[in-house]
């Protein structure tokens, strides 16, 4: 039997991240079991090269990197598990809760985004990256980031998990991140 030693800080790397890095899993895959599978995958691809990937700048960068290869390469399966319905439920309308049911909409039709939208909105408006880390991440140019995230805010303004106007400029932003531009 051999006996594989745990690379030095590894471990440390896996408690401090696991949360943010969950939470943007969650946000990708919209399932806490499959957002639970691609951060588990992705530290497990990442384990394997952590000596090189600490020595690195930002190694949360590159297990997002990874969790982003790691979802888009489950896109492309042709079986995800879905089965669909002939009704799907309404967004419940304007009551005190509208923030929860703002939060499901935009939950639901992030899911009918393709997935390198998807990637694009959540690294954006949810991690809060700039454009250039967003396409660092991807691996593409900050000019496909630029027409992803128009492609994509165009699609969730015109989605029918929202209703006309529901979806604001700063709606996408996570609620106890700092408003860009703000003091």
């Amino acid at each position: 039997m051999v006996l594989v030693r745990e690379p030095e800080g590894f471990s440390a790397f896996v408690a401090a991240r696991s949360p943010a890095l969950l939470r943007t899993a969650w946000l990708l895959t919209g399932s806490r079991a499959a957002a639970e599978d691609l951060v588990q995958e992705a530290l497990a691809r990442t384990w394997r090269v952590w000596p090189s990937v600490q020595r690195q700048d930002a190694p949360e960068a590159y297990v997002r990197t990874v969790m982003l290869h790691t979802f888009t390469g489950w896109s492309r399966r042709r079986w995800r598990g879905e089965i669909a319905t002939e009704v799907l439920p309404e967004p419940g309308g304007a009551d005190p809760m509208a923030q929860v049911d703002l939060a499901r909409g935009v939950r639901l039709a992030l899911a009918d985004l393709p997935p390198r939208q998807r990637a694009v909105l959540v690294l954006r408006f949810y991690d809060d990256l700039t454009e250039a880390q967003t396409a660092t991440a991807m691996g593409c140019t900050v000019g496909t980031v630029k027409s992803q995230t128009a492609k994509a805010m165009t699609a969730l303004r015109a989605s029918s998990h929202l209703r006309d106007g529901e979806l604001g400029d700063g709606d996408l932003e996570r609620p106890d991140a700092p408003r860009r531009g703000a003091p």
